[in-house]
């Protein structure tokens, strides 16, 4: 046989011969290429793994106490959680795995620690962006700052009040927000399946080795409860279920027969971390009412830790605070583009791995900008102050935060109690701080985790009617129980097994010692998030003669200040009985 390599008297003498012979050297060598492919092609099915992630809220730093540990069956808590650590335990998930997507179901940023909320939660997407993290479903607390932030999250740029604070610009996330379900009639970023706008795109789409996965994003339907409600003027969010249903035939359309929904809202199961029974809550209607089309639930906002099948379909959820990564395989059937099998596992971030470099030097940085603020004391206590509540629903804690409202506003606002709502209570005071000895001592940090959403105190005036309304708001047309902690002074009884509207004595409703009077005005202080209606206190909107006053962290740093050693609330303002 010739010499394939032409040389230019043989193509002179010979043009036709070696053209042929070219021809024929190009085509054996793309043999072992095109049997690769056809290799690939008889490849059955095709695996993909998912790293899911949710209601993370800015825990850079590893959680403390309780909220910083998983306890397996059977066995002693273990410390868990970090950046760091979350993004070592991913590191090495992702190695066994090339088709390796990280995803998380919401409350990425929001509620957060000192560490990152100082900076408008910019720490916590820089560090996402660091860890490799692809897609996250809006929560509720992504709208804590309004959609315009939520947008900035997205976008970049400096914050139009603090600017760039750590002197860096701001680029924003690298991964993609999804927020199916939150319409804005006014323009949003891209239309909907009816053509209406959505504020971030609806869903995602990634090829895996030729098999199309999609991914819908929502956040819960009853976000503008949760929020304040100035926030989010306009947007419309809409049942999770219907978004879903309504997405699916796009979804096939553009050639993706799985279908994975990272939705946050969840449920409550009343067993360990990686198991199922008994689930209850909103996820399971939700599951039951979405289209079979659907493989996947990948859930959060209840902070609950479960891997359940609901309706033939696999539910998850990874706790809260990155304490545990959900490990997902799925098996996709290259015939029909859809999954034959699914696998998950919820795994520990345990703290006994290599420290990931590039959080750690994240962390530091942010470290060394907060801490003339967050190692400040601001007061000592006398012993734990937590957040357990009577059957009543009194805690200890929201005894001492509705008692440092009232004293910021009683001589400035005339105000003569003060209400606060439990969700905005966010962690515990512990006289030994992380684990140690401890002496007592409460500096900034460890408040701002308590109370870290920056609300500002507003005084107003109810009619004693209006407050006994409010009272019975707190079963009315909300999906729990929301009792209010109240300051001193003031107390009440209410009925459990009375019918919802009627469970308040108006009688027992007191203000120092004296009952209130329906006809009578009262000047209370609340924060701006009830004063706005948050969390379906619609009657505080009608409250008159409005006064501005601290922002909340700070008449809680005022009353330790003044008060120190503070010791818990006696629990002992609401009772309950007939």
């Amino acid at each position: 046989m010739p010499d394939l390599k032409p040389n230019l008297e043989a193509v002179v003498r010979y043009p036709k011969l070696m053209l042929t012979l070219v021809a024929v050297a190009i085509t054996m060598a793309a043999v072992p290429a095109a049997a690769a492919k056809q290799e690939n092609r008889r490849a059955k099915t095709v695996d993909v793994q998912l790293l899911a992630l949710n209601d993370f809220h800015g825990n850079l730093e590893p959680p403390t106490g309780g909220g910083g540990r998983i306890t397996p069956p059977g066995g002693a808590p273990i410390d868990a959680g970090g950046a760091e650590y979350l993004a070592t335990h991913i590191r090495r998930l992702e190695a066994r795995n090339p088709n390796t997507l990280v995803v998380s179901a919401g409350d990425l940023i929001g509620a957060s620690p000192l560490l990152s909320a100082l900076f408008h939660d910019e720490p916590t997407i820089e560090a996402m962006n660091s860890l490799g993290l692809d897609l996250n479903a809006v929560g509720n607390h992504e709208f804590d700052e309004g959609a315009d932030e939520l947008r900035r999250m997205q976008d970049g740029g400096c914050h139009p009040v603090d600017g760039c604070q750590d002197g860096d610009p701001f680029v924003g996330a690298e991964f993609d927000f999804l927020a199916a379900n939150v319409f804005n009639p006014a323009g949003g970023l891209r239309a909907g399946p009816s053509r209406e706008q959505t504020i971030l795109p609806p869903y995602a789409i990634r090829n895996f080795g030729g098999e199309k996965v999609a991914f819908i994003g929502m956040t819960l339907e009853d976000t503008p409860s949760i929020v304040s409600p100035s926030g989010i003027a306009g947007y419309d969010f809409r049942d999770e279920a219907d978004t879903a249903n309504a997405l699916v035939p796009e979804l096939r359309r553009r050639g993706a027969e799985t279908i994975v929904v990272l939705l946050h809202e969840g449920g409550v199961p009343t067993g360990s971390y990686n198991d199922c029974p008994g689930i209850s809550g909103p996820i399971v209607d939700i599951v039951n009412r979405t289209s079979d089309e659907v493989d996947l639930f990948v859930t959060g906002h209840t902070h609950q830790a479960y891997n359940c099948v609901i309706d033939g379909r696999t539910v998850t959820s990874a706790s809260s605070a990155g304490r545990l990564v959900t490990d997902i395989d799925m098996t996709i059937d290259r015939r029909s583009g859809e999954p034959s099998r699914i696998r998950a596992n919820n795994l520990i971030v345990t703290r006994d791995i290599a420290r990931d470099a590039g959080q750690t030097a994240l962390i530091d940085k942010y470290r060394t900008l907060a801490a003339p603020i967050a190692n400040r004391v601001i007061g000592t206590i006398t012993s734990d102050i937590t957040r357990a509540a009577t059957p009543a629903g009194e805690s200890a804690l929201g005894d001492v935060i509705a008692d440092a409202q009232l004293a910021a506003t009683s001589a400035t606002g005339d105000a003569v109690a003060a209400f606060m709502n439990p969700g905005g209570i966010r962690a515990d005071l512990t006289y030994a701080q992380g684990g140690g000895e401890g002496d007592g001592n409460v500096t900034y940090s460890e408040a701002f985790t308590v109370q870290p959403f920056g609300n500002s105190l507003v005084t107003m005036t109810l009619t004693g009617a209006q407050i006994e309304r409010m009272l019975e708001q707190q079963w009315a047309g909300q999906p729990f129980p929301r009792i209010l902690q109240v300051s001193a002074g003031f107390s009440y009884r209410w009925n459990p097994v009375a019918p919802i509207g009627e469970r308040v004595d108006p009688a027992s409703i007191t203000i120092g010692g004296v009952t209130v009077d329906p006809l009578a005005s009262y000047r209370i202080t609340v924060n701006s998030f009830l004063a706005d209606g948050g969390d379906n206190f619609t009657v505080l909107r009608e409250g008159t003669d409005r006064l501005g006053g601290d922002v909340d962290i700070d008449a809680l740093e005022k009353h330790f200040r003044a008060s120190s050693p503070l010791a818990p609330g006696a629990r002992d303002r609401i009772t309950q009985g007939p």
